[in-house]
């Protein structure tokens, strides 16, 4: 049904992606012959835990160039220095993937010094899907591979909440207390793409300022999420200092949310939108290799940007609206935008939810799909 972008590596990768994305099915399509150790099997996780050794003892009679698996890496990260080892001494190339990123930095351990490039795995994206691709769909569901193909995804997502709570945070002790955590976490997926207050968050999930601020790093870790910092024009321009928070996928952020059962509100279905939106764009600047970061703006007085990138020829001002028809109110923020940076430096692009692509102005508004084949095309992004 679908493809994936991702190629296969010619050096040793970190591959790094949320459960459920994809990444052991990649790594059966491409590395079917390698040595395989998968660390959600129990037993051998706590076989290589007790000696990390026994890994370059099995794997070093390989010849050089050889490619050998380890899945779940940040089981035992012990193994990464095995790993690197075994790339420096014989020569041998690494699949290392991982679901989460906490304990890998919380052990200090040697993240393999470049030896390894990390890359990303993404939800599956609108190129990927081709044909196949249903816009609402996908905003409202995600774009996972199982949330794609299953007959009935609703019951997936709810499931990978579930998963996620026992599996990535019980069991991995990433905190004590996952009744506050679980709190935390509803709150925090219902204010998705919302100015992000940890004082306001801390108040209604009952839990402190700090241990908000520990659960969003846990979040992070766990490649749940990602901040979007407000940008700053000019150092004496009144701006919002909060970021925002996005998950990394649309259908994820509903089911963590508990809304999973009920049609989206309007303000719901706008953040959706956004996410999704969000998520093809991350996934286009990891696979084609750009290393722009995304902010959001928003003057003093509420008038704001949802993403603004800045490329090697001038500025990217993406404006999402979740509505049917775009209203030229809609643009003010981008006018705005323009008239601050330099009309001749900001490409302006507005999304809605329409059946057609229109052009107000200065400003050019694609429907949803029509952006996301432009994207991949690279017309929005050089």
């Amino acid at each position: 049904m679908y493809g994936r972008l991702l190629a296969k590596p010619k050096h040793s990768v970190l591959l790094l992606g949320p459960r459920g994305t994809g990444k052991s099915t990649w790594i059966r399509e491409h590395f079917a012959k390698a040595p395989q150790y998968d660390l959600l099997n129990t037993s051998e996780a706590l076989r290589l835990s007790r000696n990390p050794e026994l890994l370059f003892q099995e794997l070093s009679h390989l010849p050089p160039q050889s490619w050998a698996v380890v899945d779940e890496v940040q089981k035992v990260p012990a193994l990464l220095d095995q790993a690197q080892r075994l790339m420096e001494e014989c020569g041998i190339r690494f699949v290392l993937s991982g679901s989460s990123a906490r304990k890998l930095k919380r052990s200090g351990v040697n993240l393999l010094a470049g030896r390894a490039r990390v890359t990303h795995m993404h939800p599956l994206v609108s190129k990927e899907l081709g044909e196949h691709l249903d816009v609402d769909q996908r905003i409202l569901c995600g774009g996972l591979p199982v949330a794609v193909t299953s007959d009935d995804p609703l019951d997936y997502l709810h499931s990978y909440a579930e998963t996620y709570i026992r599996e990535e945070i019980q069991a991995e002790a990433l905190t004590r207390n996952i009744g506050n955590f679980s709190r935390f976490l509803e709150i925090a997926a219902r204010q998705n793409g919302q100015l992000t207050n940890a004082t306001s968050i801390g108040r209604d999930a009952q839990v402190s300022r700090q241990t908000v601020q520990t659960y969003f790093e846990i979040l992070i870790d766990t490649l749940i999420g990602y901040w979007v910092k407000a940008w700053r024009l000019k150092s004496t321009t009144k701006q919002v200092s909060h970021p925002k928070f996005y998950f990394f996928d649309s259908g994820i952020a509903r089911a963590l949310s508990g809304r999973l059962p009920y049609p989206p509100t309007q303000e719901e279905l706008g953040a959706l939108v956004e996410t999704y939106i969000y998520s093809e764009l991350r996934a286009y600047l990891d696979y084609t290799k750009k290393r722009y970061p995304f902010y959001f703006w928003r003057s003093y007085d509420g008038v704001e940007v949802d993403f603004l990138c800045e490329t090697i020829d001038g500025f990217r001002a993406i404006e999402i609206k979740a509505s049917r028809r775009w209203e030229k109110r809609f643009g003010r923020g981008l006018a705005r935008l323009r008239d601050d940076l330099g009309k001749d430096r900001v490409k302006a692009f507005g999304i809605f939810q329409g059946k057609r692509s229109l052009k107000m102005g200065e400003i050019q508004v694609y429907t949803v799909s029509d952006f996301l084949t432009r994207l991949w095309d690279g017309d929005i992004i050089p």
